[in-house]
């Protein structure tokens, strides 16, 4: 196996000042990230939103693998059909396919079967994991090429993403209707392709609410040993 090329590190140490005031500064944006819900109808420059993507690829992964592929969804008609699947899974999950506990836990946010923003939103960002390579050759046999961490390396991936939709001033929604096979055949992905996260982006709408949430303090998700 051949070895990556290795080059010097592109790294500029800080002085502390100047890393409070960037840690700051993205703080100041990223805690303002909210999950939205009612969408306006306004266009998103098309450029912003891939510019966002191509930051997401920069994510670490497995091995360099890179096993995620990004779907952005602006036709109206996918949209729409998007919207019909999910709302029938979540119709059979709120109807009760969702154990109880689950279900209490989601009634203070109100939620339902009902999933408007689907097709409002004008991008959707479908993220997938590529659960495996796969190549097809010629006289049809498959060659499978197994991925590690992509679970791990997908989730970063998509932290990466909402924190630049974030930045770039959009409002995003992480929706995951389960199960979520229905994306894989709407949109045409190959059979090694699963469905990770479901992202809804663009302005919120005027007078657009969300509930208020308490985040748990520093001390309570920290241990220093």
């Amino acid at each position: 196996m051949t070895r990556y090329p290795f080059i010097p590190l592109d790294f500029t140490r800080l002085p502390p000042e100047e890393q409070r005031r960037r840690l700051e500064e993205f703080g100041n944006v990223l805690t303002r990230r909210r999950t939205v819900r009612d969408f306006a109808p306004d266009p998103v420059p098309r450029e912003l939103v891939e510019s966002c993507i191509r930051l997401a690829g920069t994510a670490p992964s497995g091995a360099n693998q890179q096993p995620w592929r990004f779907v952005l969804v602006q036709d109206p008609e996918i949209k729409g059909r998007i919207r019909e699947a999910a709302e029938e899974e979540e119709r059979l999950n709120y109807g009760g396919r969702m154990p109880a506990d689950w279900l209490k836990k989601l009634a203070p946010l109100g939620t339902d079967a009902h999933k408007p923003f689907l097709a409002v939103a004008p991008y959707l960002i479908v993220v997938f994991k590529i659960d495996y390579g796969l190549e097809i050759s010629e006289s049809g046999e498959e060659k499978r090429t197994k991925h590690y961490y992509v679970n791990e390396s997908v989730g970063l991936a998509a932290g990466f993403l909402l924190a630049a939709l974030q930045m770039a001033g959009l409002a995003t929604l992480t929706h995951t209707p389960s199960p979520m096979g229905f994306l894989t055949r709407i949109l045409g992905m190959p059979k090694n392709h699963k469905p990770f996260l479901l992202i809804p982006v663009g302005y919120p709408a005027p007078g657009a609410e969300v509930p208020v949430l308490k985040k748990k303090r520093l001390e309570e998700i920290l241990k220093i040993v």
